[in-house]
């Protein structure tokens, strides 16, 4: 059975497995301090100040999606993963759905690096609130009655967690990335419109699928141009 399931979601326990495999080596090298900031943007975390001192760290704009800031974290986003990903993986395909979970983490990343660059942060957060958008976004625009209800519950939770990182947000000690959420959101909706889906026919015009991928490049290369120049 689990056999068959992998076979099922490869991308989805690919991710997971080497989620988890960062995770383990961040916590063996930095045995009892692996939850701070150095730590953290030692193996990979955002941490925008460095990009733009130094422009060949871009890759910092991939590398949080991997690396997570605890046990806690780790579970959260890891269980996320599982079930939110198996359902997009099987919306999209294997190599779609990995394409979206990586642009939607993307621009997660470069919202962070825009908006709050002096903060180090991670988590693969920003590429989840991208799968949570895309899947609102096909059920709402789609003709199947399953995904919409789906898409439905999901927008529950996407307003449920924002609610929570605005509380987070004014505690005056922020923990939780909300600019790097919203980027995610962004990211995952908009891919949602261009990147067509393998089980169901979206309806979705070629000329609004031009105008999302268009809209996604402006932000992207836009944010992380201005962040960097």
């Amino acid at each position: 059975m689990m056999v068959k399931d992998f076979k099922k979601y490869p991308v989805t326990y690919a991710l997971l497995a080497f989620t988890l495999l960062v995770f383990l080596a961040l916590q063996v090298i930095y045995f009892g301090e692996s939850t701070t900031g150095p730590a953290i943007y030692h193996f990979g975390g955002m941490f925008g100040r460095a990009v733009q001192y130094d422009h060949k760290q871009i890759w910092r704009l991939l590398s949080p999606i991997f690396v997570h800031i605890g046990w806690e974290h780790l579970i959260f986003n890891g269980v996320t993963l599982y079930f939110v990903g198996r359902i997009a993986e099987e919306l999209w395909g294997s190599g779609k759905f990995f394409l979206l979970y990586l642009l939607a983490g993307l621009m997660g990343n470069a919202a962070t690096l825009f908006f709050t660059p002096t903060v180090v942060s991670a988590g693969a957060s920003t590429a989840l609130f991208g799968l949570f958008a895309a899947i609102v976004i096909v059920g709402y625009i789609g003709n199947s009655s399953i995904l919409k209800q789906v898409g439905n519950q999901f927008l529950v939770l996407i307003a449920l967690n924002l609610a929570f990182n605005l509380m987070d947000l004014m505690s005056g000690h922020p923990s939780i990335s909300l600019v790097g959420h919203l980027g995610g959101l962004l990211g995952g909706g908009l891919v949602a419109l261009f990147l067509p889906m393998k089980r169901y026919r979206s309806g979705i015009p070629t000329s609004l699928k031009i105008t999302a991928l268009i809209a996604y490049l402006v932000f992207f290369i836009g944010m992380v141009l201005l962040s960097i120049s």
